[in-house]
């Protein structure tokens, strides 16, 4: 009996309907990243309301940074997700066992490394981005802690990548729920009883995703055969390493790419102040919940591709291409419309309607304005979930590079059109999201991954 038709905790999604195939694996997925997202936003509901305004912009003053300094570690997560569906799908357990034991020895020394710089330049590098002198100790305490956190959160994520390459979506869901509801109750336990301010909002995501990582890890060894593993299989595998370096790096130089520009839109946003700050932070993270159901079928299309890969089956490959497109389109729709209508009602839910009037009318309109290019955004995920699952390295550099183009070169000179003012930084985003669709739909049109898929 081959290894991807055995257990409950496996999914072969080398044979049946494609369809069928990204729903169901999608369905927790989705369920899970809401469940993330919801987390994150009622993180920073709580610091805006409990904490202040100027407690909500110190944290979306850091975001670039600490997705900067985590970048490494979540792309070199994702290259171990990727080799495990290309063995799973070759029926290789024994490659796949010795993958997730030379992931630990990865994660844990970048996660330390990376920590460690983040740590050590968080003053530094905020200074340098002109971060607003009302709000620059409070992101200093956000980040460090954050940063001091960087091997829990990588270890979480490499996890819940292991898992997904052979097929189980759930386990990190369940796991993930229980972060969830722990991380509010730290939230509040730590801002309103303990008072620790941005600090304790930090420590609540710190320690909620390490003992999600530990929980999922305890209960994959128990359940899934592929944690099954021998003491010798322990050893570290220099060819293994490189391969997920070879494949890690790239995704990694991309999120870094994203980061540093998103690290020069943060500079432009600090230049108009605290409030349009805290509106661009609401905004940003309403759009990262926007974006769950996209990212969902971009990780279900990206272990769907990875194991047909394996299995030599590019067709399907495209079949289930077509079908994801389908899913993104419909999606697009029904939030663009959500968006138009109740963005104001969203934007209330992070600062008192008194307090955060200003807030609420800047976040409200640039909600308004990107949700008209939410189709573009949906075109990247499942173009990057093939060519990411196919193991297109060089994709990875070109979408970075566009992304960290349009980032750039967009919303500094749209701002300073007095017809367009403030409202570039919002759409220099959606240009973005368009600059990058328009180059992955063209990668994949290619047919590179194809190719690449062989060696």
């Amino acid at each position: 009996m081959r290894i991807r038709n055995r257990g409950h905790y496996m999914t072969d999604m080398t044979e049946g309907n494609p369809w069928g195939l990204l729903l169901r694996f999608m369905a927790p997925l989705l369920v899970g990243n809401l469940f993330q997202q919801v987390y994150s936003m009622v993180d920073m509901m709580i610091v805006g309301r409990f904490v202040g305004p100027d407690a909500l912009a110190a944290v979306g003053a850091t975001s670039s940074l600490n997705f900067l300094f985590f970048s490494l570690c979540n792309g070199l997560a994702s290259g171990v997700g990727i080799l495990i569906a290309q063995a799973f799908g070759a029926d290789q357990p024994a490659t796949v066992k010795r993958v997730i034991t030379n992931a630990v020895y990865i994660m844990v020394v970048t996660g330390l490394i990376m920590g460690a710089l983040g740590f050590g330049l968080s003053r530094t590098v905020l200074g340098l981005l002109g971060t607003p002198e009302n709000i620059v100790d409070q992101s200093v305490i956000y980040m460090r802690v954050m940063c001091a956190g960087v091997v829990a959160v990588s270890m979480y994520n490499c996890i819940a990548s292991i898992l997904r390459g052979v097929g189980d979506s759930r386990t990190p869901l369940f796991f993930l729920v229980i972060s969830s509801f722990l991380n509010v109750f730290l939230d509040l336990f730590f801002i309103r009883r303990l008072h620790w301010g941005v600090g304790g909002a930090a420590a609540a995501t710190v320690i909620s995703q390490l003992l999600s990582a530990v929980g999922c890890i305890i209960y994959a060894s128990g359940h899934n055969p592929m944690f099954t593993i021998d003491r010798t299989l322990w050893k570290p595998d220099a060819t293994l390493i490189r391969q997920c370096f070879r494949i890690g790096v790239p995704l990694a130089a991309q999120s870094s790419m994203i980061a540093l520009s998103l690290i020069v839109l943060q500079s432009v946003v600090n230049s108009f102040g605290s409030v349009v700050g805290a509106a661009f932070t609401a905004t940003s993270r309403v759009e990262a919940l926007v974006q769950q159901p996209y990212g969902s079928l971009f990780a279900a299309l990206s272990t769907f591709t990875g194991q047909n890969i394996g299995a030599n089956r590019q067709e399907r490959v495209s079949q289930g291409f077509r079908q994801a497109l389908v899913l993104m389109l419909a999606f697009s729709a029904v939030i663009t419309l959500l968006l138009q209508l109740f963005s104001p009602q969203v934007m209330s839910l992070f600062v008192d309607a008194e307090q955060g009037a200003e807030v609420i009318h800047y976040g409200a309109r640039g909600l308004r304005l990107t949700s008209w290019f939410l189709a573009a955004l949906g075109m990247i995920y499942i173009c990057r979930g093939v060519l990411n699952g196919a193991g297109d390295s060089a994709y990875s550099l070109i979408s970075g590079i566009c992304e960290m183009t349009g980032r750039i070169a967009f919303p500094k000179p749209l701002t300073m059109l007095p017809s367009i003012g403030v409202w570039g930084i919002w759409l220099g985003t959606a240009l973005t999201w368009t600059l990058v669709a328009i180059a992955s739909f063209l990668r994949y049109r290619s047919g590179v991954w194809r190719r690449k898929a062989g060696e």
